[in-house]
């Protein structure tokens, strides 16, 4: 759950969690190299999602920070333990509308909430989908993260402690962890990367007959670290054409902060990773390890804090979660519910 806690007061977005986008993936098929996976995980409870809302994941292929491509997912209410999805497919100009709209490639598809994976293959073309119920990939040290970080006041995690002992207990928080996984597998010219694609994720709800944008999802932890009460909502509903000119300063002022940075030094580091504007970056024609793209085993928790202390937070730690597939849909099964 790199993206959690990007609602108000570390909670989920307009505290709902059904619209909280956890994670998002970007990778070759393990199977099939000229394929190409992307996954959007959601609310942590891994429970329905909701019916008014849009799931989307955008895609933009020629540098202009604005959607080529948008795969949006739907859900119908759900009913007696069970829900149905649908997807629908969008190019050009018409992906760049915030409604559900393209081509209907999956027609009320049945959700996974057990361990049996509901794989469906789109008969519009060579994609296939799922939608369901996912053991979360995600590793961290949530009690150290509190350790580390002073999140009282609104400031979230952007006031860490520095220096003295290590803040790690060496305990994942989230080896029981379940998501709410949206993935789909499609052959890669289909992104018609030039090299390379850039990609976020989106949701989007209905409120007063009006689509508002909830949260979005692009580089692991971005939104997370560098948002405080006073800019998250702000953040979540605004488009990544717009990040430069709207954050950079906002970026550059928290890492002087955490990690001593200079102006300069802040927008060298923020262009090196291009961190802004917040999509994450894959080029297929290379292997996928977060910056390029992202797997389950990068440890994106480490990468973020080194990022923003200039090196100076030690690593957790931690390993990868040994329940991953190497088979469509590639997140474990999920986990038993505990009361």
């Amino acid at each position: 759950m790199s993206n959690h806690f990007t609602g108000l007061s570390l909670g989920a977005p307009l505290g709902d969690q059904r619209l909280d986008l956890c994670d998002l993936y970007a990778f070759q098929s393990p199977t099939d190299s000229a394929r190409t996976v992307l996954i959007l995980n959601a609310n942590p409870n891994a429970d329905a999602l909701h019916p008014e809302a849009i799931y989307r994941l955008n895609i933009d292929n020629d540098g202009d920070c604005l959607a080529d491509m948008a795969i949006s997912y739907v859900f119908s209410p759900p009913q007696d333990g069970s829900q149905t999805f649908s997807v629908f497919m969008a190019q050009g100009d018409e992906a760049r509308s915030a409604e559900a709209v393209g081509q209907k490639v999956v027609t009320d598809a049945e959700v996974s909430f057990g361990t049996m994976a509901n794989r469906v293959t789109s008969a519009a073309g060579p994609y296939t989908f799922f939608a369901g119920s996912r053991s979360d990939a995600f590793f961290f040290d949530f009690d150290g993260i509190k350790n580390l970080f002073d999140t009282t006041g609104g400031r979230n995690f952007t006031a860490p402690h520095l220096g003295g002992k290590s803040p790690w207990t060496g305990v994942d928080s989230n080896t029981e962890a379940n998501v709410f996984s949206m993935v789909v597998e499609l052959p890669t010219s289909e992104l018609r990367a030039n090299p390379e694609i850039r990609i976020w994720g989106r949701c989007s709800v209905r409120k007063d007959g009006r689509l508002v944008h909830a949260d979005r999802a692009g580089h692991p932890s971005v939104s997370s670290f560098f948002n405080t009460d006073d800019t998250k909502e702000e953040y979540n509903a605004s488009e990544p054409v717009n990040d430069r000119d709207r954050w950079t300063d906002q970026f550059v002022h928290l890492m002087g902060h955490t990690g001593n940075y200079t102006r300069e030094e802040a927008i060298a580091a923020i262009d090196a990773d291009r961190i802004l504007p917040d999509m994450l970056v894959f080029d297929p024609s290379k292997p996928a390890q977060y910056p390029n793209g992202r797997v389950f085993t990068d440890d994106v928790i480490n990468y973020r804090l080194s990022f923003l202390s200039a090196g100076d937070i030690p690593p957790t730690g931690l390993e990868p979660h040994t329940d991953l597939l190497n088979e469509f849909p590639y997140l474990g099964n999920p986990h038993p519910k505990t009361n």
